[in-house]
């Protein structure tokens, strides 16, 4: 057996011996997204530093917490904060909660993050579901020796969101009028935020929207067969004036400001799956 299915052997009998949990539906919560919380009856909560093997969040707006509970009256496994390549992490460092997700039984991931707008008519705010993504700028977690147990060595990705669940949450926005864009994310290493150039380049290569994570957990979810849903709160706008300068704080109230209509759609989109 390899280290990492040891590792993660390890880990999933310590959580195993603390929580029962019957979920088969996880949420992965962005930066500034932790108050999505509030509408989870959580049962257990478990800090990352506690959990073998487990990273530890080191950026502001991640709770570090896995997290046990319902939504929507259905079980769920809640990342409160998730890992980044540019905290220093690996990125199979990062992905490793989504492999343990998956031993645990989880089946549809659903992904949150905060991104920098790069299509013009997006505004501060506004949600965008992820159609489509380009990784180019990232490390591909799947580099190195291939976990068979986990997933074959060349795995398709030619829908790596789930066209189902993107069409169950344009129902659901439609029905509760939340205006929802959908479009193409692009990951970048950070932690800085990009030059006025790389936002043309990106824009240029048919993005719509920039942030520093997500691609790398929908590979290893695809990998290991996960069904994916991935959303982005537009935080702040790529192709801006001049003098306009972006800090991570505005990033976070920004987040915080659309949760109440993210929250209604994880929801709501937990309860149809």
């Amino acid at each position: 057996m390899s280290d990492l299915m040891t590792h993660l052997n390890e880990t999933v009998s310590f959580i195993r011996s603390k929580v029962k949990t019957d979920a088969t539906v996880g949420i992965v919560l962005g930066s500034g997204l932790g108050n999505l919380t509030d509408d989870i009856d959580i049962e257990h909560a478990i800090p990352y530093g506690d959990i073998p093997h487990f990273p530890v969040s080191t950026v502001k707006g991640h709770s570090g917490k896995l997290l046990f509970g319902k939504l929507g009256g259905r079980s769920v496994i809640v990342m409160g904060g998730r890992f980044h390549f540019y905290e220093g992490y690996t990125p199979q460092q990062v992905v490793y909660p989504i492999r343990v997700m998956k031993q645990l039984g989880i089946e549809t991931l659903l992904l949150s993050n905060a991104a920098g707008g790069v299509n013009p008519v997006f505004q501060v705010g506004d949600l965008m579901i992820i159609n489509d993504h380009i990784s180019f700028f990232t490390s591909n977690p799947l580099i190195g020796k291939n976990e068979e147990e986990m997933g074959t060595r060349f795995p398709d990705m030619s829908e790596p969101y789930n066209k189902v669940l993107i069409a169950k949450a344009h129902s659901i926005a439609k029905a509760h009028k939340i205006k929802l864009y959908e479009g193409i994310y692009t990951a970048v290493t950070g932690p800085t935020f990009e030059t006025r150039a790389e936002y043309k380049l990106i824009k240029l290569a048919g993005s719509d929207v920039v942030g520093m994570s997500t691609v790398q957990e929908t590979i290893a979810a695809v990998h290991c067969g996960m069904k994916v849903f991935g959303i982005s709160v537009i935080t702040d706008i790529g192709i801006r004036e001049d003098e306009n300068t972006i800090t991570h704080e505005e990033v976070l109230q920004a987040a915080k400001d659309a949760e109440p209509k993210l929250s209604l759609l994880f929801r709501e989109l937990v309860k149809s799956v």
